[in-house]
């Protein structure tokens, strides 16, 4: 029995050795619907399906060649997005923004100066809780002013709403303010025993020119019925109503014939502006 089971395993070996080098079960056709079979034999198992491909674009009869273009290949190369700002950058950022909080008073970074207390005065003068501004926004003041935050927070604003829309990029933009009258315990108009003026408290600012980045200078005594910055002098004036409780100019009187006089007295009781 030994024997006859040697032999017929020496008759299978040649049979095994020629078996086909491929499988006899036939090959799935090409789009065929997967198999929905839950065997979890490998054997049996669908295959998983293939990653979607970008649609040809199929030429149209007659069409020129541009119609024919496949747009996927137009796309650029890489984002369109701009990159990120640099270290430096980011650095050079932050020291700016450090050097703006530590120079700021009224709790905004746009208003730069020194907070200076208390300011007394002869009889009902002085200011309670002072700043002295040096800067609004970036607009240089031609000499610091003493006044209250109520005040500076209102010149800040003007600054923003009305002096830098006025002036726009003539002459390279306006980089100065020339200011004539801050905190000065006075009458008004500067007579003798008259009512005391705002400037008194710390509630009023003068100003008579506005500087710009190419040397020149708006001027009111000049400029305010001028063909060449008369329009922008009145729109600075007209915005400040409003932002201001009083808004005086060279319309007003002879006394403000070459300054504007902003003060916030009406703001603090309430009422309307006061523009002339």
């Amino acid at each position: 029995m030994r024997t006859l089971a040697a032999a017929l395993c020496l008759i299978a070996q040649p049979a095994l050795a020629e078996a086909p080098a491929t499988s006899p079960r036939p090959e799935a056709r090409a789009g065929a619907v997967a198999s929905t079979s839950t065997s979890s034999s490998p054997e049996t198992a669908a295959p998983a399906p293939a990653a979607p491909q970008s649609p040809a674009v199929a030429a149209a009869p007659g069409a020129p060649d541009w119609y024919n273009v496949d747009i996927s290949r137009l796309a650029p190369a890489r984002s369109l997005r701009p990159s990120l700002r640099t270290p430096g950058v980011r650095a050079a950022a932050a020291r700016l923004l450090d050097r703006q909080a530590a120079g700021s008073v009224c709790n905004d970074p746009a208003i730069q100066g020194e907070r200076i207390g208390n300011v007394d005065g002869p009889g009902r003068c002085g200011i309670a809780d002072a700043v002295r501004v040096t800067s609004v926004s970036g607009i240089a003041l031609s000499r610091p002013a003493r006044m209250d935050c109520t005040t500076a927070s209102a010149l800040k604003t003007w600054v923003d709403r009305g002096l830098k829309p006025s002036v726009g990029s003539e002459g390279g933009g306006p980089v100065s303010i020339r200011v004539v009258a801050g905190y000065a315990c006075r009458g008004r108009n500067n007579v003798a025993g008259a009512r005391l003026s705002e400037h008194s408290f710390g509630h009023a600012i003068d100003i008579a020119g506005i500087g710009l980045a190419d040397g020149s200078e708006m001027t009111l005594l000049t400029d305010w019925d001028s063909a060449d910055h008369g329009f922008q002098l009145r729109q600075m004036h007209q915005a400040a109503c409003g932002i201001f409780g009083t808004v005086l100019g060279p319309d007003s009187n002879a006394a403000h014939r070459d300054h504007f006089h902003f003060d916030t007295a009406v703001n603090r009781r309430g009422g309307g502006a006061y523009c002339r």
